[in-house]
């Protein structure tokens, strides 16, 4: 069953992210040619508006084949307004982008069906505190409910380390102990901390730790669309800097997953609730949109580079040039999966 709640979660991003493609090309009258989900041989399709539709038998991506495009053949000229190379430039880069930007809008639609459902966070209860803390010295206990600091109001975990970095000095808090409400002042202070990337900071604290307990918090429409925007906009910003932590060597290229990784967490978030299911498919979405963003030849943000020299230097990039950065782009990208690969099975021998 995880197995096929992988590949139709997979496949149902793959979807989502051709129909940017396809819809940008039909708005700027570029005909689609073959509408594919999967790569390999054909094992379903069926023409309906000028395109045909497949599956295909390797379901790990997909693509959109328009008329005038090929990276095979970079050179490549069909006639007609309808042929994607003879688009303007920032035409064809609004086309490419839409892909990406149709993950970003999937994950954000998502995060707005989990809003409504209501979403999972860790409560405020403080469960182990650090000796000599600021808390510790103010009289906080374990199991204390902090409700407020100051005139904020406490829902999460997540809303207590906010407020404390966002601030300065001592702060109020109000915890709910045995059926009372009781004030306590704290004074953070400033200390040494880890960040998601293992990397060292300094950290505004005041030494507490969460309780292993959830809370669920629901939203009205209107701050369940502030909370999916937050979240779509904190999911990728964490990607983009998993990246960059990847390529400066912060994070071990050990720490990549393959298939069998995404395969393991899909499956194991269906087993939980829809509302997880939802969650990790939202990020595997942000993710997948970012990564295409990357100026990686053979990747959107690598065609959105080339069209972007067009639009700089008033031409296109030699055919040569193209065809070298795009057979590089494929080599680094059959890297990673087989890196990915070999991690997850190291981790499954492990």
């Amino acid at each position: 069953m995880g197995t096929i709640t992988f590949l139709l979660v997979l496949s149902f991003l793959v979807f989502f992210h051709e129909l940017g493609h396809f819809l940008a090309a039909r708005y700027f009258g570029v005909t689609v040619q073959v509408f594919s989900i999967g790569f390999g041989k054909q094992v379903y399709s069926k023409v309906w508006a000028g395109t045909k539709w497949q599956i295909a038998l390797i379901p790990l991506g997909g693509y959109v084949k328009m008329k005038g495009q090929d990276d095979t053949k970079p050179g490549l000229e069909e006639a007609g307004d309808d042929s994607y190379n003879n688009k303007k430039p920032w035409q064809r880069i609004i086309i490419l982008f839409a892909g990406p930007f149709a993950n970003f809008l999937l994950a954000g639609i998502l995060y707005f069906v989990i809003a409504l459902a209501g979403a999972n966070s860790l409560s405020p209860t403080v469960g182990k505190l650090q000796v000599n803390s600021p808390a510790l010295r103010a009289g906080i206990q374990e199991n204390d409910v902090i409700v407020r600091i100051n005139n904020k109001e406490i829902k999460t975990w997540e809303d207590i380390g906010k407020f404390i970095r966002s601030t300065q000095g001592p702060l109020t808090f109000y915890i709910k102990r045995n059926g009372n409400l009781i004030s306590k002042t704290i004074n953070p202070h400033i200390s040494d901390a880890q960040n998601i990337f293992k990397e060292k900071i300094k950290k505004r604290m005041i030494g507490i730790s969460p309780a292993p307990k959830l809370v669920t918090i629901y939203h009205d429409p209107i701050s369940a669309l502030s909370f999916a925007y937050d979240k779509t906009i904190q999911s990728s910003t964490m990607i983009f800097q998993g990246v960059q932590k990847l390529i400066q060597g912060v994070v071990p290229s050990s720490e990549i997953g393959g298939v069998i990784t995404i395969g393991k967490v899909i499956s194991d978030a269906s087993e939980s609730s829809i509302i997880a299911l939802f969650a990790i498919t939202a990020l595997i979405s942000v993710n997948l949109g970012v990564l295409n963003l990357l100026p990686i030849p053979a990747l959107d943000g690598g065609h959105i580079m080339f069209n972007l020299y067009e639009i700089i230097f008033r031409r296109k990039p030699s055919e040569q040039v193209f065809m070298f950065l795009t057979i590089a782009g494929w080599i680094i990208l059959a890297s990673l999966m087989l890196l990915g690969i070999y991690n997850d099975i190291t981790r499954l021998l492990g």
